[in-house]
């Protein structure tokens, strides 16, 4: 098991966080759950779920490493009280660390890379160049299945839900975002809506000659889920690492057109002066959350 930071239950002005710590995975290193429950929380009626990545960064900014969060339980709770959302709960779940490039980097992708390509980014991980990015094997797959066939399970047992891809979302940023798309694509029965913010298509530091974000444009070619029940949202800034972004997005967005998702169930958005950051996702979180989870 590796070590998680000690860090205290975040403290929210709406909603009640409850932790479920060290949750244990067959598939992945055990790590933090914690999950949001709205003020109006009550066993007597069933709610929606947005699962999240990166959960130690989106509730209470007194306990991130860099002093920012994405303020969920208070966009989320006004909009639920506003009546713009469907009632929900929040399922934050916390990356490994050192293991969050390996489990959200999208396996198949990864595997439809040239294969010198492929082992030159071992390589360089090995022997310590970016060694975070690559260190591990790629572990998205079994970091999926840890979402729907353990903590699912537990989420729908545990609190009172609805169960049904309809109403069973997941949303991320940067690697989160690449996660969050490779879900919905890969267990499209099991996730209705995707918010995918700053989606990090060029999966590692920028650089000349990567063949990274075509691979994924080649796999949504072949795995996007149908329109006809299912909505993704995209966006990026233009600042900082976001600033990549833009090529990379024209050509998912062509994809997206091409594969029928239209105004009604697909998304993208460009928000000029945004950076990669916490507080820029805060900015615009009621963006994609109004879009997929309208009540």
């Amino acid at each position: 098991m590796e070590n998680l930071p000690s860090s205290p239950i975040p403290t929210v002005s709406t909603g009640t966080i409850k932790r479920h710590a060290y949750f244990e995975s067959a598939y992945v290193t055990a790590r933090h759950v914690d999950v949001w429950l709205p003020n109006n929380y009550s066993i007597s009626k069933k709610y929606a779920v947005l699962y999240m990545h990166d959960g130690q960064m989106l509730f209470d900014p007194t306990t991130t490493w860099n002093k920012q969060a994405w303020g969920v339980a208070e966009i989320v709770g006004g909009l639920i009280e506003q009546g713009d959302i469907r009632d929900c709960v929040v399922v934050g779940i916390w990356n490994s660390d050192s293991g969050r490039h390996a489990d959200y980097f999208p396996k198949k992708p990864f595997d439809g890379l040239p294969e010198a390509f492929r082992n030159d980014l071992i390589d360089r991980a090995i022997q310590g160049d970016n060694a975070v990015l690559f260190a591990k094997n790629i572990q998205s797959d079994n970091y999926l299945k840890f979402m729907v066939e353990e903590l699912k399970p537990f989420i729908d047992q545990t609190y009172s839900t609805f169960s049904n891809a309809e109403n069973t979302f997941v949303a991320g940023s940067s690697m989160g975002g690449l996660i969050s798309m490779y879900a919905i694509c890969e267990h499209p029965d099991i996730f209705g809506g995707a918010g995918c913010l700053s989606t990090h298509w060029i999966g590692m530091m920028a650089g000349e000659d990567n063949p990274i974000p075509d691979a994924f444009v080649n796999y949504l070619k072949a795995n996007l889920p149908t329109p006809l029940n299912h909505r993704i949202y995209f966006d990026y800034g233009t600042e900082t690492l976001d600033a990549f972004y833009e090529p990379h997005q024209i050509k998912v967005d062509q994809v997206m057109a091409s594969n029928g998702f239209s105004g009604s169930n697909w998304q993208t958005h460009k928000f000029e002066g945004a950076n990669h950051s916490e507080d820029a996702w805060r900015e615009r979180l009621h963006v994609p959350l109004t879009f997929l989870m309208h009540s």
